[in-house]
């Protein structure tokens, strides 16, 4: 996760192994009604070796992500958006609609508000302390009022 920008996947059809991987690897994935995931490398006698193990297990649980990847099998639309592999479920021809209002939505808030959340977020995420998360948050609030204060003139 690279806080300077939001990434989404726009998932239709299947995404097995790397393609699963990959949109694995985004902030955000739209999927299609159509799309199926699965991680098809244990079955091959291989293991997923792309990054994706640690957000399938941050996703969905670490015994859900056992099954899927012991298992291989299919992971469709509807159950990946309730696993949490999936932020939105649309029909196939709004697939692209949606991820460009998602897009637009994601680039409304100031660029630095949206750099230190996603930083805060990746770093709730790795569960460090709460006293301090909480500091950090109030940095990171200092930081975006500071630009927000330069950006309309305050003295």
């Amino acid at each position: 996760h690279e806080p300077e920008r939001v990434t989404i996947a726009a998932v239709q059809g299947h995404a097995i192994g790397a393609g699963f991987q990959l949109a694995l690897a985004c902030d955000l994935r739209v999927v299609a009604d159509d799309a199926r995931f699965r991680m098809a490398e244990t079955g091959l006698g291989l293991v997923p070796d792309l990054g994706g193990t640690l957000p399938l297990v941050k996703a969905v649980g670490y015994a859900r992500a056992v099954e899927i990847c012991l298992t291989g099998r299919e992971v469709p639309a509807e159950e990946a958006l309730r696993l949490g592999l999936a932020n939105a479920v649309v029909p196939g021809e709004r697939l692209d609609v949606a991820v460009d209002e998602l897009a637009e939505a994601v680039a409304q808030p100031p660029r630095t508000a949206v750099r230190e959340t996603l930083e805060l977020l990746v770093q709730a995420d790795e569960a460090v302390d709460p006293e301090q998360q909480l500091a950090e948050e109030r940095a990171a609030q200092l930081r975006c009022i500071a630009e927000l204060a330069e950006r309309f003139g305050a003295p």
